[in-house]
């Protein structure tokens, strides 16, 4: 039975919580599938995105389309392992983002030139309406490809049928380019000029990891920009780029992709760190290039997710004009686990983001229609929670459950200075300082899917610290005391909190 406790310094706070309803599995599957590993019960998620069974990986081509949201997805649809060759386009549909209807795989491996998988890739709206795929193929030699996919019937609400073209591959990986390291072709966007852009991720031999442009009329015939969009020297290959613009500071509203006119926000995967990072910047599309407001290093821009998400991949959704962003989150459990359970991979919940007052962040936000899943609410005052008390919280059962809380911090002044090297690596610190360090303010928290005995339990924390004459809050995940179990990945995440505790009154 797992429970919701929490543990805190010496802290004022009203919490909220809203339980799911069990019935939000979707019709992605019959009924809440719950098996025993040699780790115990594991149980699948509720409103996370997830197919029925088999491996999942990232997020491709979401679009909204004649009233239907489309959400397709990197799916092994022989097995629960990444498999080897027959990586397919998994699809599903849905007219709220949060219940969804399973359909066919929309590309499979059957060409030449996507012989041994349909990987990553990207959906375009054309200005009649119609939709079109850009996607990588793994070509009969193993070379990384980028293809074209057109909808049989664009007229059909449900696309269960796309048609790869014969002339494919429209773009093969050039000479200069390893081949292997070419993929993940991003949305396209018209330029002032009438022809439409891609960003493709490779790496240049000699150069490094880089962002290419390529430009087209036709999506047929592609030319390769002399400039890279983008040059990622040090770290190496980066994947899944995504570059879209974004509204003047503050404004939620979403802009479809569009050339120059705006800021522009570019993203990166990094496979070095396995993370994704992004920064705001300006793009030209006169010389197809990307000058960042920020450091040109992508390791040291903002993590775009500070827990265990990956490949995350945005879209413009023109019936709330709104950008919408997916994620990837893999399994932290062992491959023998997977096998047993029959599944792999979830996607997060999708989240609107827009550029933060300060022009230089994304903010970012569960999409509204998430609340419907909410149904039995539990109110909860706790006047004060002594240093190193716990408190269970009452009446909640289960382990679906969204939590609103706020905590009130009496008392500043008393806060453990910051070093200025903690600030590099807010991850490092939280696992140096968990959630079982007592500090001067914090940490204060929850302890969530925790067991009856309260050796295992997941802590989600806040610690303060004073910098000269400001303060910092620092957010953690422990995910130390998560397992009993050997062998699972249980890393600490954090991040600093951009935010004024003071202004907020805690």
């Amino acid at each position: 039975m797992a429970r919701l406790s929490l543990a805190a310094c010496a802290v004022v706070f009203h919490l909220c919580l809203l339980i799911s309803s069990s019935a939000s599995l979707r019709w992605l599957s019959d009924k809440s599938a719950a098996v025993t590993t040699a780790g115990g019960v594991r149980t699948r998620s509720a409103y996370h995105f997830q197919p029925a069974k088999n491996w999942q990986n990232d997020p491709n081509g979401p679009m909204y389309h004649n009233g239907l949201y489309h959400f397709f997805y990197q799916y092994n649809p022989d097995g629960v392992t990444w498999g080897n060759g027959n990586l397919s386009w998994g699809h599903s549909v849905s007219v709220d983002l949060v219940n969804w209807f399973a359909l066919d795989a929309a590309l499979q491996p059957s060409r030449s030139f996507d012989a041994n998988g349909c990987w990553s890739g990207s959906a375009t709206i054309l200005p009649d309406g119609s939709p079109v795929m850009l996607y990588t193929g793994i070509d009969a030699r193993g070379d990384q490809v980028q293809n074209v996919a057109f909808p049989k019937n664009a007229s059909d609400p449900l696309l269960v049928e796309w048609v790869k073209p014969e002339y494919n591959p429209v773009i093969p990986v050039p000479a200069d380019i390893k081949r292997d390291d070419f993929r993940d072709p991003s949305t396209a966007w018209l330029g002032a000029d009438g022809l439409w852009r891609i960003a493709v991720a490779a790496r240049v031999h000699d150069v490094g990891g880089a962002t290419l442009i390529y430009r087209s009329k036709d999506f047929l015939r592609w030319e390769r920009n002399a400039d890279p969009l983008y040059l990622a020297h040090a770290a190496g290959m980066v994947e899944c780029p995504d570059l879209f613009p974004v509204s003047e500071p503050g404004v939620e509203v979403g802009l479809p992709a569009s050339g120059a006119g705006a800021r522009h926000v570019l993203k990166m995967s990094v496979m070095d760190t396995v993370q994704d990072y992004y920064v705001v910047g300006r793009y030209d599309d006169t010389a197809d290039t990307f000058v960042p407001e920020d450091d040109d290093d992508c390791r040291s821009w903002r993590r775009l997710d500070y827990g265990h998400v990956y490949a995350s991949k945005s879209f413009f959704d023109p019936s709330k004009n709104r950008r919408v962003l997916w994620g990837w989150a893999n399994e932290s459990d062992s491959v023998s686990d997977d096998l047993v359970r029959g599944w792999s991979g979830v996607q997060t919940v999708p989240r609107k983001i827009w550029l933060d007052e300060d022009g230089k962040q994304l903010r970012q936000w569960p999409v509204e229609e998430i609340e419907t899943l909410r149904s039995k609410r539990v109110n909860l005052l706790i006047p004060e929670v002594n240093a190193g008390g716990v408190n269970e919280i009452i009446g909640v059962m289960g382990t679906q459950a969204d939590v609103e809380v706020v905590f009130e911090v009496p008392a500043l002044e008393h806060a453990d200075v910051l070093e200025p090297n903690w600030l590099l690596d807010p991850q490092s610190l939280c696992g140096e300082k968990g959630a079982s360090v007592p500090g001067s303010v914090g940490p204060f928290g929850l302890l969530v899917m925790a067991s009856g005995d309260m050796q295992e339990h997941t802590a989600v924390f806040f610690r303060v610290f004073r910098q000269n004459d400001k303060y910092k809050v620092l957010m953690c995940t422990d995910l130390s005391r998560s397992s009993t179990r050997d062998g699972v990945y249980k890393p600490p995440y954090g991040a600093f909190v951009d935010m004024d505790i003071e202004a907020h009154g805690g």
